[in-house]
């Protein structure tokens, strides 16, 4: 028994007993147990491969011949793709591996020149190179195996196709190459007489501006000959015109002393008047306006005074009567009670008695409803502008009481008046 080790460029297998699947182990070491375990090694190192395929016919029937150049691996930092590889090539050596590889590549090769013309392929080889790596790629990393890289190395025929492609291309080079040089001989002699052309316009132009310099000095020195006249005739009445303006600069300035002087004058009549106003203000006005707002401050609040006095006799009033209808109501309650005990004495008489007893209490009930009224000295209404007011109100008020009391005496006795009076009416 003992340690295994082995390089970044291969990689180390192990099967056997205590391990249920293989172990792969790329580039590190493992303990291996001799005669119980198995250890293989598989290669990683990058394989060249040319890739020859002679007379393929391309896409337009033209054959030629393409060397291609191709580095393929295996892949060792992928578990899937190694494990792939390591079923297929464990065990095989490197130029076997190297043969499946070159055979896989050989015919993407050929497959993608049949697809493709000559002149694509002398033209593009890029894309060409990028088909048949694409393609490989797709069905080599199902093996295991990784295209590090493919180009091509040459391209040739035997019937002549592609010098004849170069004869042609040479030709058009020449032909370009003489009228380039034609087109360059007439630019130079364009160039030559716009430059001649342009060298008498500049000449004549300059003659042209020195003769504008020269009439320009000519107008200059006579406008400023007659500057210079005029400028001294007006130096001769300079004086007389200096000495009008200085009195009457005289003048002006005296008046304006005057107007001054009037001036500060109605300013000082002005503050007088208002000094006056003021005063006025302090010892008349100001007084009277507030003697003013004292009394209607006074005014204001007896106003109050008398709408709250009003209010809480009209709440004394309604607590009052409240209370008195309460009692009227508890008497009431007593004297049903008392007749309705009657009532049940006199069985004889049933409803008709007590409707008889009722009859004739209702009127001293309305007597006593109406007894407070007849002792009250002063009532004092205050009205919001809706529903009734005056005596109207008051006896409004004492109707409703009454209005009240069958439904009391109902609720007392079970009997209802209005229904007996309309029987014993019938």
């Amino acid at each position: 028994m003992g340690f295994e080790t082995c390089g970044p460029n291969e990689v180390m297998v192990v099967s056997g007993c205590c391990i249920g699947h293989s172990r792969f182990i790329p580039g590190g070491r493992i303990f291996v147990w001799p005669g119980i375990q198995k250890l293989q090694r598989l290669s990683l190192n990058t394989i060249t491969l040319t890739i020859e395929s002679s007379n393929v016919y391309t896409q337009l029937g033209v054959s030629i011949s393409v060397t291609g150049i191709a580095q393929v691996k295996i892949q060792g930092s992928n578990e899937d793709m190694l494990q792939s590889a390591c079923e297929l090539f464990l065990g095989k050596s490197e130029r076997e591996i190297k043969n499946v590889a070159q055979e896989t590549l050989e015919g993407h090769q050929r497959a993608i020149m049949g697809n493709m013309t000559v002149e694509e392929i002398y033209k593009d080889r890029k894309k060409f190179s990028k088909a048949v790596f694409e393609v490989a790629s797709s069905d080599l990393v199902n093996m295991g195996i990784y295209v590090v890289s493919y180009t091509i190395k040459d391209i040739r025929d035997d019937e002549g196709y592609l010098k004849a492609l170069g004869m042609k291309r040479t030709a058009e080079v020449q032909r370009d190459a003489r009228m380039g040089e034609a087109e360059a001989r007439r630019d130079a002699g364009i160039k030559e007489s716009l430059a001649e052309e342009k060298r008498m316009q500049a000449r004549y132009l300059n003659d042209i501006e020195i003769s504008k310099a020269q009439r320009d000095f000519e107008l200059k020195k006579a406008a400023y000959d007659m500057e210079v006249q005029t400028t001294k005739a007006q130096a001769d009445l300079a004086y007389d015109l200096q000495a009008a303006k200085t009195k009457q600069r005289i003048k002006e300035e005296s008046m304006q002393v005057t107007v001054i002087e009037r001036g500060q004058a109605i300013q000082v009549q002005e503050q007088e008047i208002v000094r006056r106003e003021r005063e006025l203000d302090a010892q008349v006005r100001k007084p009277a306006e507030a003697e003013k707002y004292r009394l209607e401050k006074i005014a204001e609040a007896n106003k109050q005074r008398v709408v709250m006095e009003a209010e809480a006799d009209a709440e004394a009033i309604q607590v009052k009567g409240e209370a008195e209808a309460f009692a009227i109501e508890a008497k009431a309650r007593a004297e049903a009670e008392q007749m309705a005990k009657k009532a049940d004495a006199w069985k004889d008489y049933q409803d008709a008695a007590m409707v008889d007893m009722v009859l004739e209490t209702l009127p001293k009930v309305a007597a006593e409803i109406a007894q407070p009224l007849t002792n009250t000295r002063k009532i004092t209404m205050v009205s919001s502008g809706k529903g009734d007011v005056g005596a109207h109100k008051l006896t409004g008020e004492v109707m409703s009481i009454m209005e009240k009391l069958p439904t009391v005496v109902e609720n007392l006795t079970g009997i209802n008046i209005s229904k007996a009076v309309l029987k014993r009416r019938n």
